[in-house]
């Protein structure tokens, strides 16, 4: 893992985000002055490089949260009422997407309450920009603007880039990438007008049956998940942007969703200390700015009922402060979530978290009922002014270390194209042509050479079209007959298709879930997964998956196809990738980042990078 982290740090000094070689970028981390100058100069009309004499910018967040005074802190802090130094602790939901009136409602709690920042889900991009212009505008003190981005703006946003899942990026040995990656994102997010992402989530997903976490995890190894979270966080902050670490204090051996209910985690800190709380610690030493608190109830930490970690001081302030030590800012997360809803009423629950040690209050059910209730407990000495004022100046001095003391609109001219460079669709493609994990290879199947007398067919299954993986396919060989059927197909659909099929010397097999991203339910119906099935025990099948690796449990007997390819997703690039990896065009360098069952477990991946076989393969 040092070995790891010293790489890490190594790219920090090179700035590879910078460079406009694009065929150079990810194997270089050289460039120009002129190059770095270049790239920067476009950022420096939104968030000016320029800072006054007066303002020294720390060189983390961390610092500059530990020295919260400053003259613009200072004099915006002074013109605040006791009310608005409540109100600077609460980030409210937005979207784009949702209409004039929810936009008239986000404007009121802001001109109202003069709340501190904002949250924006789904909408587009420009949409998203002109309302941040118009909610800064209307905002006495400027709104530091976040999004719950795992997997970039995409994530939320048409019309941008959006990256693999982590589970995908826990398939990579190179965690070189996951910075590049990170540094980009930070890029989109300040084109954006944006300065906090709720990312990485360093849960150590070490449960199969996780509804919640699953993919959206590094994995099932501490030592990695925490190497990969911190590429992640650093090239993020080395961007600029502050990153919030999530869900503390470990969300990833559960099964059950804390957006629907409160899961219970009965294990001790003997256990936590030595697998769940690895990841966070590793990233408070190496100056994570934000961490997000879950709700869950963990009785041996805390043994109140029905306690949310959210709202529990020996775990908020007892274990993360004090006994962690962390010095940056700490959110709750969501706070219309079942898991801290269900036994606290809105108003309650704001003001128990911000009692529990939380200094930021994260997508609220009622802003006026949370700051009633904040100014009840101070009224009432569970909380102090003095305590709310410390943190109202530690939000302060983060978003002035963020660029909000020098805020410039957002500018709409060029924003698709800004938000769609070309950078970003090579690291797109690096990151799948190194995650494509090669579980079976049987007789060594692959790579595949088409002899003049061999026969191939391709299925999707899944789609109703053909699909990228067999456009791709159809480049690296001379003739293949393409085929497809739905995940939902019937018997008489797959009797007809299997028919078809047992005529061809081989099958390269897709396998799509409902959508590009990732899921924990395929939803194949009891007929298509028999044809999978079937075609996994035909000894002719070489069956690639584009989803969720933990997926191939919902196939039996895919153990037994000749070769077998997991591709996490079914991006572009990763079905392209794929393709690539079973003609020989490039290896096969992933590794699994999680055990999916007896035979396939964490660090599985057959290594291939060897040249064509003189003939077919071995039958």
């Amino acid at each position: 893992m040092q070995r790891i982290l010293h790489k890490a740090n190594l790219l920090k000094a090179c700035r590879l985000w910078l460079l406009p070689l694009l065929a150079v970028v990810l194997c270089s981390c050289e460039g120009s002055d002129a190059q770095r100058r270049s790239f920067s100069e476009e950022q420096r009309q939104f968030y000016p490089v320029e800072r006054p004499a007066t303002y020294n910018r720390p060189s983390s967040l961390i610092a500059a949260l530990e020295d919260s005074s400053s003259y613009w802190v200072d004099s915006v802090f002074n013109t605040l009422t006791p009310e608005e130094r409540i109100a600077q602790l609460i980030i409210i939901e937005a979207f784009s997407n949702k209409g004039e009136k929810y936009e008239a409602d986000v404007m009121r709690l802001i001109k109202q309450y003069k709340v501190g920042g904002i949250i924006f889900f789904q909408g587009g991009p420009v949409r998203q920009a002109r309302l941040t212009n118009a909610y800064q505008a209307a905002s006495k003190v400027p709104l530091w603007i976040s999004m719950d981005a795992e997997t970039g703006v995409g994530m939320r946003l048409d019309s941008t880039v959006e990256y693999p899942s982590q589970q995908m990026l826990g398939a990579l040995t190179d965690n070189d990438l996951i910075y590049r990656m990170g540094v980009e994102v930070a890029q989109e997010f300040k084109r954006l007008g944006m300065h906090i992402n709720f990312a990485p989530v360093a849960d150590v997903n070490n449960n199969p049956r996780n509804p919640v976490i699953s993919y959206r995890s590094f994995g099932e190894d501490k030592y990695e998940v925490a190497a990969k979270s911190i590429a992640y966080m650093q090239g993020m902050q080395d961007g600029g942007i502050m990153a919030v670490a999530k869900h503390f204090p470990g969300h990833g051996d559960t099964d059950v969703d804390s957006h629907y209910d409160l899961p219970v985690i009965p294990f001790g800190r003997e256990r936590l200390d030595s697998l769940e709380l690895y990841p966070f610690r590793e990233m408070i030493k190496h100056g994570l700015g934000g961490m997000m608190v879950a709700h869950m109830h963990i009785p041996q930490l805390d043994p109140a009922e029905n306690v949310p970690s959210t709202l529990s001081e020996p775990i908020v302030t007892g274990l993360l402060k004090q006994q962690l030590n962390y010095k940056g800012l700490i959110f709750t997360d969501a706070m219309v979530m079942k898991g801290v809803t269900k036994y606290f009423e809105p108003g309650e629950a704001e003001a128990r978290a911000l009692m529990a040690g939380n200094d930021v209050l994260e997508r609220l059910n009622s802003v006026p009922k949370a700051i009633s209730a904040v100014k009840e407990a101070i009224e009432n000495g569970d909380l102090t002014q003095e305590e709310i004022d410390r943190r109202c100046k530690r939000v302060l001095a983060a978003k002035q270390w963020l660029g909000l003391d020098k805020y410039k609109p957002v500018a709409e001219e060029n924003l698709y194209e800004d938000l769609n460079p070309p950078i970003a669709d090579l690291i797109n493609k690096h990151i799948a042509e190194n995650a494509v994990t090669l579980l079976n290879n049987k007789k060594k199947m692959l790579p595949l050479q088409q002899t003049p007398r061999m026969s191939i067919a391709t299925l999707s299954v899944g789609t109703d079209r053909v699909t990228a993986f067999q456009r791709q396919v159809k480049h690296l060989t001379s003739k293949t007959d393409d085929f497809f059927i739905s995940r939902k197909a019937n018997g008489k659909e797959t009797r007809k298709m299997w028919k078809q099929l047992k005529k061809y010397d081989v099958v390269l097999v897709a396998l799509y879930g409902p959508s590009i991203r990732p899921t924990n339910k395929l939803g194949y119906s009891d007929d298509a997964t028999k044809l999978v099935q079937q075609l996994a025990k035909s000894n002719k099948a070489v069956i690639t998956l584009f989803n969720n690796a933990y997926a191939l449990n919902q196939f039996p007997d895919i153990e037994n196809s000749r070769a077998l390819l997991v591709g996490y997703q079914g991006y572009f690039h990763a079905q392209a990738a794929a393709a690539e990896v079973i003609f020989g065009k490039v290896p096969a360098r992933g590794k699994l980042a999680v055990t999916v069952n007896k035979h396939y477990t964490f660090g599985d991946g057959i290594y291939l990078n060897k040249p064509f076989m003189a003939g077919p393969p071995v039958p």
